[in-house]
């Protein structure tokens, strides 16, 4: 069952799995503003320059209070390695391999290349409210520019 993505829908509180092996889900971070930013996969060039510029941000974000939580579907030891190797600082988390909220968003999805069709994940960042609905979505996110962006928004929230 697909919840519609759009702004003034509760953000769906599904539980995913951290790098050191516990769980994080929406409602954790109640009272405060969280992005979720849902990218395809770990080291890859657009996935990095995401999380990295992110990183770069974080004090910006902390000050605008608002929680920064990564979302793919890469297990938590290759998380451990995206993290390590790029220094990085905001949190990350393992979606569901079926049912997880990228799936219930519809940001898991069938996609194309080369012809071959295949299930991924749709580059997306959500921006909640401190009362748990979304506030904005940004589909298809395009990365240079982006986490200068969505801070603005959480700023203006």
């Amino acid at each position: 069952m697909s919840t519609p993505l759009e702004a003034g829908i509760k953000i769906p509180d599904i539980a995913m799995g951290t790098p050191e092996g516990g769980e994080v889900k929406p409602s954790d971070f109640a009272g405060q503003k969280l992005v979720l930013f849902f990218y395809p996969k770990d080291n890859t060039p657009g996935c990095t320059t995401e999380a990295k510029d992110f990183t770069a941000m974080k004090a910006d974000f902390d000050a605008a209070g608002t929680a920064i939580l990564g979302i793919s579907k890469d297990s938590a030891k290759k998380h451990q390695n995206f993290i390590a190797k790029h220094d990085l600082t905001v949190a990350l988390a393992t979606d569901a391999e079926e049912g997880g909220l990228s799936d219930t968003l519809g940001i898991w999805t069938e996609k194309q290349m080369y012809g071959k069709t295949y299930m991924g994940m749709v580059r997306t960042t959500i921006l909640v409210g401190a009362d748990g609905v979304i506030a904005q979505v940004w589909n298809k996110v395009k990365v240079k520019g982006h986490a200068e962006e969505v801070l603005a928004a959480a700023q203006a929230l």
